[in-house]
């Protein structure tokens, strides 16, 4: 090559460098989104945006979820995997580093041959040790380490957000498990109600004070609320096998829970939209894959370039084994060379548009990201509040449907009303106090989705937020 030309084309390719090494920050990025809301939409405007808070697995005050949180983070089989993956990508990181550095290798040889005119013995032995240095001179190999480390950085957020959903998985499934068993009880209870009823019917037959409709009506309804148990004891164990399957527990469905569902409506600090962005690992472990992206792009521009390798060699070759590397005989050689692609049928094009719109997409894929996440607060927010409206009226029709319930069997055995009214009384008792069951167990599980979406973590966070 024609070392009188290497300043100029050193100066070009500073100049076309200089575009790959201007990219933007995540505060930037996040500047130039112009429908970012700048507050909730379902927030009261005299509320204040109070700051989300972590920890919020403390709230439930009880040692059995406590426990069942850390079997599973110790024992669940896709964290661990996803723990894996982190420590892949670590190694990743360790093996691009290395292209930084020069390589070493050392090369031993021994070899015993024979010539039969005359006979003899002939023995060599050779070794050499060898210097490689490929010089960084674009930032093409920083590039590919600055990828890789991105990749980790991605793979440790999404580790993050991984725990924080399974975390709220366990949770869910241990309300489901303590909701599923009040409604067994509600169920036993009805069958208690029924067997009554069915009793003090019979009794009425035998004196001819009712008819025989209403004794095959009762032994209907008693029939029915048996099935239910039976039904409602397979939901039961069911969740229950769910749950341990969480905790990385082979599923025995022997896990006992006497917890009861509480009613959690203290307000959740919902913090600013903005603030969600560099909160939630979903959303940074998506901007650190975008940022990713855009260092393969520098990374396949920087291919078009020259390449400087260095390299040094030291080397020996004797019919003895313990006279190699004797200072007399080594034979050495420093070597320095440039290589550069003039035609590759327009591959290296290809891998860098290639490359170029590979950071298109994954910029519309970080943008559909960010706005889920902020529709996953505003439907919880609005999900929360028509959930303790409807709550609150349902307690009501409750305590009503309770009522009528008794008043109808009163006026039955009175002979103002037919059975099926009664029937008719207990379906709808009986419906409410399910309703408020559930209920209370959606409000619960919609307000383990809102802390998740607000990225609030389930332990003290660790708020350790690398700026690009």
């Amino acid at each position: 090559m024609n070392w009188q030309y290497k300043p100029s084309l050193l100066a070009l390719s500073v100049i076309l460098l200089s575009a790959c090494a201007s990219q933007p920050t995540h505060n930037e990025r996040v500047a130039e989104l112009e429908t970012v809301p700048s507050a909730w939409q379902q927030l009261p405007s005299s509320d204040k945006a109070l700051a989300v808070e972590d920890n919020w697995l403390q709230q439930l005050h009880d040692p059995q979820v406590f426990t069942l949180v850390e079997q599973a983070l110790a024992h669940n089989q896709a964290i661990l995997q996803a723990g894996y993956d982190v420590a892949i990508k670590e190694q990743q990181l360790i093996a691009a580093g290395a292209d930084l550095w020069p390589s070493l290798d050392l090369s031993t040889r021994a070899s015993r041959s024979k010539d039969n005119r005359p006979v003899s013995y002939n023995n060599a032995s050779s070794a050499s040790l060898e210097l490689s240095y490929e010089v960084d001179l674009w930032g093409k190999l920083s590039a590919s380490e600055r990828q890789a480390n991105l990749e980790y950085l991605a793979e440790k957020a999404t580790f993050e957000q991984s725990k924080q959903q399974l975390v709220a998985d366990v949770v869910a499934g241990w309300f489901d498990v303590i909701t599923n068993h009040k409604l067994l009880e509600l169920y036993k209870q009805r069958e208690q109600n029924a067997e009554k009823n069915l009793d003090i019917i019979e009794s009425g037959y035998r004196q001819g004070l009712n008819e025989a409709l209403d004794v095959y009506l009762a032994r209907n309804e008693l029939n029915t609320e048996r099935s239910n148990i039976a039904a409602q004891q397979a939901t039961l164990t069911k969740s229950i096998r769910d749950l341990e399957r969480l905790t990385g527990q082979y599923p025995t469905g022997a896990l006992s829970v006497s917890a009861d569902l509480p009613l959690l409506d203290s307000a959740i600090p919902l913090g600013l939209p903005s603030e969600l962005i560099t909160r939630k690992p979903e959303l940074m472990a998506s901007w650190y894959q975008l940022l990713s992206t855009d260092a393969g792009l520098a990374y396949a521009h920087k291919q078009r370039f020259p390449s400087l390798n260095l390299s040094a060699s030291i080397s020996d070759g004797t019919d003895r084994v313990s006279d190699l590397f004797s200072p007399s005989s080594l034979a050495w050689s420093l070597l320095g060379s440039i290589s550069m692609p003039i035609f590759e049928g327009g591959r290296l094009k290809a891998n860098e548009e290639q490359a170029r719109l590979n950071v298109k997409r994954q910029e519309q894929a970080y943008l559909a990201t960010l706005y889920d996440a902020f529709n996953d607060v505003e439907t919880a927010i609005s999900q929360e509040q028509a959930l303790k409206v409807r709550y609150e009226k349902t307690l009501e029709a409750q305590e009503n449907a309770i009522t009528a319930e008794a008043l109808a069997f009163e006026q039955y055995q009175s002979g103002l009303v037919t059975y099926t009214t009664v029937l008719d009384a207990q379906d709808r008792s009986f419906n409410a106090q399910s309703s408020v069951i559930e209920l209370k167990n959606q409000l619960i599980i919609n307000r383990i989705n809102l802390h998740i979406a607000l990225g609030g973590d389930f332990s003290e966070a660790n708020s350790e937020v690398a700026e690009q």
